[in-house]
């Protein structure tokens, strides 16, 4: 039994929901245990008001960049971990800093998933289980299993408040999109370059969904403004645009609402998986395996390159790597996953 419970998982979006389940499994297995998330300010907002967090701790990442924002901030955010005295922690980063955290916590159990890496595996036990080999969030929850706890299933728990889904809808209406009418969720940007599939080809798929009385609905951060805007251009309906509009939970809502999503392998991808949406995902650089769709009811197109999977973040060879994956094929393939929706 432990009493109190550190969950060290910092960034990205993505990651951040891939290991959700670990709290989920933790709470179930230890009902009476306090479970604290330490978490970097971008993907605070997937954290809020979950049932299996008793408290979010934001590790403010800009502020110890530099020795002198290190000795400033440093102290106090030490001095708040040691505060509740925790008995186990659970580093999913598996980086130095992390596993920092994870040791300037007190705890002394320390374990740290498969994936350690920049020496972390020195400071907390590595765990490499079952799923070594399978999804990430099995990975994550591999760790979860080392501690003699039962895990049937992942659970995603992004809690949406009433709130957040009538401002939701607010928004939604002032960028011209009724949230109750069929739509399907274009994810346009990706931090890295060869996870964006061309605008060109998100034109033509607009055009194609509107041909079938589907509304096209594209979002992404502010910087993927001008993708949206050379889509509209090209386009013989403007898509809706969301684009820089949402926080992470309107996003979820937006998402949860729609009838199928499209995008690669991205934050918003695992987001949609997450709140049940059918989704198809894009995939080049990386696993399909590893970091595709989580669950049932979801698809899955790869590059149909010889280099898919090569998991750099450019084309060392200046190839375009999704550009392969034609409108017509994601089109045809949506259209599975709504008449498999409908059914």
């Amino acid at each position: 039994m432990y009493n109190n419970i550190l969950i060290v998982k910092l960034s990205a979006i993505g990651d951040v929901i891939h290991a959700l389940p670990v709290a989920h499994a933790l709470k179930k297995c230890f009902p009476k245990s306090r479970i604290t998330w330490v978490v970097e300010r971008p993907a605070y907002d997937l954290l809020t008001n979950n049932p299996d967090i008793d408290e979010i701790l934001i590790f403010d990442k800009p502020k110890f960049k530099s020795l002198s924002g290190m000795i400033r901030y440093a102290p106090s955010f030490i001095k708040r971990l040691r505060e509740d005295k925790f008995d186990l922690a659970l580093d999913l980063q598996g980086l130095f800093k992390s596993s920092m955290i994870s040791l300037l916590s007190g705890a002394d159990k320390r374990l740290v998933y498969e994936n350690a890496r920049e020496g972390s595996h020195l400071l907390s036990k590595r765990i490499i289980g079952t799923y070594s080999k399978e999804h990430v969030v099995d990975r994550y929850l591999d760790v979860v299993r080392s501690l003699g706890c039962q895990v049937d299933k992942a659970m995603f728990n992004v809690v949406i408040t009433l709130e957040e889904k009538e401002l939701t809808r607010r928004i939604a209406a002032q960028a011209g999109l009724n949230i109750e009418m069929p739509y399907v969720v274009l994810a346009l940007g990706a931090n890295w370059p060869n996870k964006i599939w061309p605008f060109e080809h998100f034109a033509e798929l607009s055009n194609k969904l509107y041909d079938t009385n589907r509304i096209p609905v594209m979002i992404g951060g502010s910087g993927d403004k001008v993708l949206a805007e050379q889509i509209s251009s090209m386009t013989k309906i403007p898509p809706i645009d969301l684009t820089g509009k949402t926080t992470l939970k309107q996003l979820a809502y937006v998402i949860q609402k729609a009838q199928a999503f499209i995008g690669g392998d991205t934050g918003p991808m695992h987001l949609s998986t997450a709140v049940g949406t059918p989704t198809l995902a894009l995939m080049g650089p990386t696993d399909p395996a590893r970091n595709g769709p989580y669950g049932k009811g979801h698809e899955i197109l790869i590059t149909p390159r010889d280099c898919a999977g090569c998991w750099q973040r450019s084309c060392p060879k200046k190839l375009d790597c999704l550009d392969v994956i034609t409108p017509e094929t994601v089109h045809n393939q949506v259209k599975i996953l709504l008449e498999r929706r409908e059914v």
